[in-house]
């Protein structure tokens, strides 16, 4: 571009020199007259060829671009190069987004490409068999007018995309759809639809095996441990060189009972999505129960502080409630050495209730805790065996907090101590 200014600038001069010599061997007025003409002669052509752009531009195409006299002959020359590596790389595009749009139609999850109003600017074949969406009538379409169910709608208006959404497909009430929303580039999302059917039902079984196994184990193990308490309690009957083994048996049989026990409650906080029971309940009062309990469990080995700064209450299930706290106040006696300290705390921050359960115990390493509540997970399984841990309570606790919306955030440092909070949402907490 400076090029050609410079040629401009160079063109004037040249005719100003010329009319200057001009006008040395004739008249002044003659040179004058010869450079105003030849100046809008010279503007005149511009305007020209600024006329012949303009032309082109308002339907441009390489076939008919114009040559152009002079400095014009640059500009076109240029816009011509520029125009054809502009097509090239519009072409490149085009070829990578059409190879874009057969992977992702190869793909066996439905998407959906939305912007930021929510509508669907694009989505591919799985999702027209997974979704029923039409190619061409669905498009641009807000896809709330499409997929009307209203856990969808809180979902996608809730705009907390950290877990999935399983439903039920409207279109067959065999099929469970996961569904996912993705942020990605300008407040756009991407809607990943799959179907898991097949998981579900396998997961179903899992339970229904587990519950029914637990069920009938139940029985028989009460037989057989009260069998082994009568034995146990006839005085004389057994030798003292065996008494060890009965004392065995009885505490493996408790201990598989427990596990049963266990085993059923999940079950049945797993089948059970929503909660039946749910009452206000008075957390000062439950609180100072969980103190006792946790001090007769201590048996005066350790301290255990109540700290109540707030009386709000909440509303949930009493008993659910009960088994998850006393769970995590039971595990912090258990797990922290004798004269240590175990901290509870009934605190509110923001519109959030936090309970917290804080020790000195023996502490976890960090590797351990994103798997502590997965059933049958043990830090270490000959310790939590001594305890009496049957590897379940903290999956139980898991589950009684997802039905009471809230959760669970651990801390801990090897031989320093461990802190359990429960976050309570605003929804769940009573004024006192």
């Amino acid at each position: 571009m400076q090029d050609i200014r410079w040629k401009a600038f160079w063109n004037l001069l040249f005719w100003a020199f010329c009319c200057l010599m001009i006008g040395w061997f004739t008249r002044a007025e003659t040179a004058w007259l010869l450079f105003i003409v030849g100046t809008l002669a010279y503007l005149a052509a511009h305007v020209y060829w600024i006329h012949r752009l303009y032309q082109w531009a308002l339907k441009p195409s390489l076939n008919f671009i114009p040559n152009g006299k002079g400095i014009w002959e640059d500009i076109f020359a240029n816009l011509y190069h520029e125009m054809r590596r502009h097509s090239r790389s519009q072409s490149q595009l085009s070829s990578t987004l059409e190879r874009l749009r057969h992977a992702t139609s190869a793909l066996p999850d439905g998407v959906v490409v939305l912007n930021n109003r929510n509508e669907i600017e694009w989505f591919n074949e799985p999702a027209i068999q997974r979704l029923g969406l039409k190619r061409h009538h669905d498009e641009n379409q807000p896809i709330y007018y499409l997929l009307r169910q209203a856990e969808f709608v809180e979902y996608l208006q809730a705009e907390d995309y950290s877990e999935p959404l399983k439903l039920k497909s409207w279109r067959s009430p065999d099929v469970t759809l996961e569904l996912q929303i993705i942020p990605f580039a300008s407040k756009q999302r991407l809607l990943i639809c799959r179907d898991v059917s097949a998981i579900e039902k396998t997961e179903v079984m899992r339970r229904d095996f587990i519950a029914n196994v637990s069920h009938e184990l139940r029985t028989p193990l009460t037989v057989i441990g009260g069998f082994l308490e009568t034995i146990g309690d006839m005085q004389g009957e057994i030798s003292p060189d065996i008494q060890p083994y009965f004392d065995m048996m009885q505490s493996q049989t408790t201990r598989m009972r427990r596990i049963i026990e266990d085993l059923l409650t999940l079950s049945r906080l797993e089948n059970n999505v929503t909660l039946k029971d749910e009452t206000d309940i008075a957390m000062p009062a439950l609180l100072r129960q969980l103190q006792k309990d946790a001090q007769a469990l201590s048996q005066g080995q350790h301290t255990v502080t109540l700290h109540m700064e707030t009386k709000v209450n909440i509303r949930g299930s009493y008993n659910e409630l009960l088994s998850a706290l006393s769970n995590l106040t039971s595990n912090a006696v258990r797990y922290t050495p004798e004269h240590g300290k175990i901290d509870i705390y009934w605190q509110l921050r923001g519109e959030e209730a936090v309970f917290t359960v804080q020790d000195t115990g023996i502490g976890i390493e960090a590797q351990h805790l994103p798997r502590l509540t997965e059933r049958f997970y043990r830090v270490d399984s000959g310790r939590s065996r001594d305890t009496g841990g049957t590897g379940l309570g903290l999956s139980i606790v898991k589950h009684i907090l997802h039905h009471h919306q809230a959760s669970l955030h651990i801390e801990s440092k090897p031989g320093e101590g461990s802190r359990f909070q429960i976050m309570f949402p605003a929804q769940r907490v009573l004024p006192a």
